[in-house]
Parts: structure tokens; sequence; C-alpha cells
């Protein structure tokens, strides 16, 4: 095993939940930051997760609802509309010269995290993955992988490498990438499409990108041409062909908010779309409409 690391993990639900559940099992200790409710659920029984990819899970780990001691690495696996309320368990002094670590939709929330915490301490994460909380403790992970790409201007490459090498012992494939932005806008690129899509017409991916294909396209390479003039790639065909290997009954995690009622993350990932294409002159009309359309029912 890697050197064993002090992982806090703020918001143990589908994404947070399931990499806490597995940094545990391969020796790391995880100290998991929630509301007291979900802290006390944690603390008797541990966190269950069921995976084909991994394997059913029981861990052991800590839990509090306020960070209390320094840590090698901070995950912040909350949802944006949950973001503000959330960083206070975690002050700064206390988080010291441990890393910050978001794994939040969107490309805008890194320079909001440096203004709060060490900005040569903030690693911007992007996971790939579909997990979901359906019990306070309790993870099912549903995607036949988990892939994780780490980043982060300024931070200390060893520091980078130590916890990438964490992860990926822990099971999920996992690369530690240069270009912050381009690493941002690739998934950007990719989710937007896909959670917009799927919440707008309360559909899974498969029945989307069948009946709503033009639709898809047309959306696909307007997110292409914005995340190339923020400086990220653009490979709109490659995209397509992506979700065309996603099991038809993928959901997005926007979608499955909807759903259940609860806020959805339009804004950090619609809105910050529409505002970079702003910033560019980049005309994108179906992304304007299907933005609306979401926030309409919203």
């Amino acid at each position: 095993m890697a050197n064993e690391l002090t992982v806090a993990v703020l918001g143990p639900g589908g994404v947070g939940g399931l990499l806490a559940a597995l940094l545990s099992r391969t020796g790391h200790r995880v100290i998991c930051l929630s509301g007291e409710k979900t802290a006390q659920a944690l603390r008797t029984d541990g966190i269950r997760v069921r995976s084909a990819r991994f394997g059913d899970v029981t861990a052991r780990v800590e839990a509090d609802t306020e960070l209390r001691e320094p840590v090698d690495a901070c995950l912040v696996t909350v949802k944006h509309t949950a973001l503000d309320t959330a960083l206070a368990r975690v002050p700064a002094p206390v988080l010291s010269d441990g890393l910050l670590v978001p794994f939040l939709n969107g490309v805008e929330h890194p320079a909001a995290l440096r203004a709060r915490y060490r900005p040569g301490r903030v690693a911007p994460a992007v996971i790939r993955v579909e997990s979901t909380r359906v019990a306070p403790g309790v993870i099912e992970h549903g995607s036949p992988f988990a892939e994780i790409d780490l980043t982060g201007t300024d931070v200390p490459r060893a520091r980078l490498d130590a916890l990438a090498g964490a992860f990926a012992e822990a099971g999920p494939a996992t690369r530690v990438l240069e270009d912050e932005t381009a690493a941002l806008w690739a998934k950007m690129s990719f989710l937007a499409p896909f959670a917009l899509l799927t919440t707008r017409y309360g559909l899974p991916l498969g029945e989307v990108r069948t009946r709503h294909r033009e639709e898809l396209t047309a959306l696909v390479e307007e997110t292409a041409a914005i995340s190339s003039a923020c400086g990220g790639p653009a490979d709109p065909a490659r995209a397509l062909a992506r979700y065309d290997t996603f099991p038809p009954a993928t959901k997005s995690s926007m979608q499955r908010d909807a759903e259940a009622g609860r806020p959805l993350e339009l804004d950090a990932i619609g809105g910050a779309l529409l505002r970079a294409a702003e910033r560019h002159g980049i005309p994108a009309p179906v992304t304007a409409r299907v933005v609306s359309e979401v926030g309409a029912f919203a």
C-alpha cells in the first residue's frame, strides 16, 4: 500500500461515500464530514457500497460535523447548491496545508475556493462515475467504471502523485493532468449536454441519444466551441461516440435531483456555460433555450 493518508470527505453521498469506502478499505484513515444525523449513521454502521465493479464493501470511517484537525486532503463532494453551507465545516485555518480537492461540476469553482483557502493547495478533480446515495451511508455504484483526473495549478506534484496513488490503489483509474483548464472543460463538455437534455426531457441517456439525437448533437457542438474558446478540448464526434457506449438506462445526477425535487446545479453547469459563451462571443442558441426550459420547471 502507498503511505497511509488521512483524508476528510465533505459530503459522503454518491461520490464521496464511494471514495470514502474504497480509501478506507485500502487502509487510509477517512473522516466523513456531514450533518449530525448522517454522521451518527456512519459511526454506527460505516459505509456500505454495492458495486459490480468493486464488489460489495462495508468500511469503517470516522464521522464528524466539522473538520477539527489537519488532514492530508479534504475531498469536496457536495453539490454546488450546498457548497457555501458545507464549506463552513472545513475552516481554512484547520485545513491549513492540506489539499482541498473539489469534485464539483462546472468550471468556475476553483477561483472561488482559492480565494477562501490556500491557492497552492486547491487541487480540482474530475470523476466519471454513476454512483448514488440511497440512504445515509448506503451507496449504489451503477457504472462499470470510475475514473479520476486530478490536477491543480501550483500544487506540488508530489502531493498530487501521492493522492493519485491512493485513489488508484483503492480502485478508480486515476491520472494526474498538467492542464487544469483542459481537465475541467473536458468534463464540462461531456457533462453539460448529458445533464441538460436528460433533465429537460426526463429521459435516460439511451432515449435522449436516439429520440433527441439532433438536439444532442447541436448541444455538443456548441459546448465544444465554448470549450475551445476557453482553452479546453473540442471533439464533438468523440463526445457523441462516448455517449453511445453508456448503458441506455444511465441518468445524470441533475436528472436524479429533478426527480427527487432537489435543487438543481443548473447555474453551475448551464449558467457557467452561457457565461463563458458570452465572454468569448460564441453563439449558443440551443444551450440558451435548453437551460431556460430546464429552469422553467426547476
